[in-house]
């Protein structure tokens, strides 16, 4: 358990650390992504971010346990 949870503090460290960079990249602002702005406030939700984001990761995770 302890080791897990070392895992993935350092994977969310890697992805604090990268995220300025997938910014640059255009990850977070790909067509699909809804974003609504209203009077008073604002709705982003990044749905084709999220489905990319899951297909690497799913693709990384078979390569990884084969």
């Amino acid at each position: 358990m302890g080791r897990l949870l070392v895992v993935i503090g350092l994977v969310l460290v890697v992805i604090g650390v990268l995220w300025p960079l997938l910014g640059r990249l255009g990850l977070g602002r790909l067509p699909g992504d809804i974003f609504i702005r209203g009077q008073h406030g604002a709705f982003y939700f990044p749905i084709t971010t999220c489905i990319l984001v899951s297909v690497v990761l799913s693709l990384l995770w078979w390569l990884f346990h084969r």
